[in-house]
C-alpha cells in the first residue's frame, strides 16, 4: 500500500498538479474565448523572404484551439529554398485535406497564440535538409480525409515527428506537450528517436517512454508527458511544457 500511496503522490504531482496550473493560466489569460475571431495574422518572428537569400527551415508551435490549448500545442513547418520568394508553411488539421500547404501565415498566430520557435536551421544545414523534409511529406501515410485524430494521433503533432525524423542531425525535439508526437505513423512501437540518440516505445501513443541524449528521458500516460531533459537541464510537465535551460 505504501508504494501505491506513493505512486499515486507521484502522479498528482508529475500530471495531475501540471494539468491544473495549466488550465488555471489557460482561464485567467481568456484563451479560447470567440476563438473564431482570434487574430492569425504573422507574429512578425519570420523576415520577407524576398530580403533573405539562403534557404531556410524552421519549425514553430503554439497552444491549440480553446479548451485543448491546456494540454496540447499545434506545431508546423516552414521552409524556403535558397533564393525562394515565398516560404511555404505545412500544417495537418482536422478540417478539410489533412496536410495543408500554405493555409495560414508562415509565422502566424495561432488562432491568438504567439507561436514559438522549436528549430531553425538556415544556409547549406537547411538546404541539404529540405529535399528530405520534402521527400517525408509526400511519404506522410495519414493523407486522407478522415485520417486525423486530435488524440491519440495522428494529428499536427504526429506529422512534424515524422519529418523530423527525416533528418535525424537536426536534433530537433517537439515540446512535451506537443501531444501526438509519439503516435507511431509508420506501425513501429519500437523505434530510435527523431536525433538517433535513443529508443522510444509507444503503445499506440496511449503510453510510452523515451530515453535519449537529445530527448532526455519522457513518460508518457495517456499522451501527457512528463520528464527530464539531461542535455539541458529542464524539468517537462503535461500542460505546462519544458522548464528550464532554453
Amino acid at each position: 500500500m505504501r508504494i501505491l500511496r506513493r505512486l499515486l503522490l507521484l502522479f498528482f504531482l508529475l500530471y495531475l498538479l501540471p494539468i491544473g496550473v495549466a488550465a488555471a493560466l489557460h482561464l485567467r489569460n481568456g484563451a479560447g474565448a470567440e476563438w473564431w475571431r482570434a487574430d492569425r495574422s504573422s507574429a512578425g518572428i519570420l523576415p520577407p523572404a524576398q530580403a533573405h537569400a539562403p534557404a531556410m527551415v524552421r519549425v514553430f508551435a503554439a497552444p491549440t484551439v480553446r479548451w485543448r490549448g491546456i494540454f496540447a500545442v499545434h506545431s508546423w513547418i516552414v521552409m524556403k529554398p535558397e533564393g525562394a520568394a515565398d516560404y511555404t508553411r505545412y500544417d495537418v488539421t482536422a478540417w478539410g485535406d489533412p496536410v495543408r500547404v500554405n493555409g495560414f501565415a508562415p509565422d502566424g498566430r495561432w488562432f491568438g497564440r504567439d507561436p514559438d520557435l522549436v528549430f531553425a536551421a538556415d544556409g547549406a544545414e537547411a538546404a541539404r535538409m529540405i529535399p528530405r523534409i520534402e521527400a517525408a511529406i509526400a511519404a506522410y501515410p495519414w493523407q486522407r480525409r478522415g485520417d486525423y485524430r486530435v488524440w491519440p494521433g495522428p494529428n499536427s503533432n504526429t506529422f512534424i515527428a515524422a519529418l523530423l525524423e527525416a533528418v535525424p542531425e537536426a536534433g530537433a525535439v517537439l515540446p512535451p506537450n506537443a501531444i501526438g508526437k509519439d503516435f507511431p505513423h509508420d506501425g513501429r512501437w519500437l523505434r530510435a528517436t527523431a536525433s538517433g540518440t535513443g529508443l522510444r516505445l509507444t503503445l499506440a501513443g496511449y503510453a510510452g517512454i523515451t530515453l535519449g541524449w537529445i530527448e532526455g528521458i519522457e513518460v508518457s500516460i495517456l499522451g501527457a508527458v512528463a520528464g527530464i531533459d539531461l542535455r539541458r537541464p529542464a524539468i517537462k510537465l503535461p500542460g505546462l511544457g519544458r522548464l528550464g535551460l532554453p
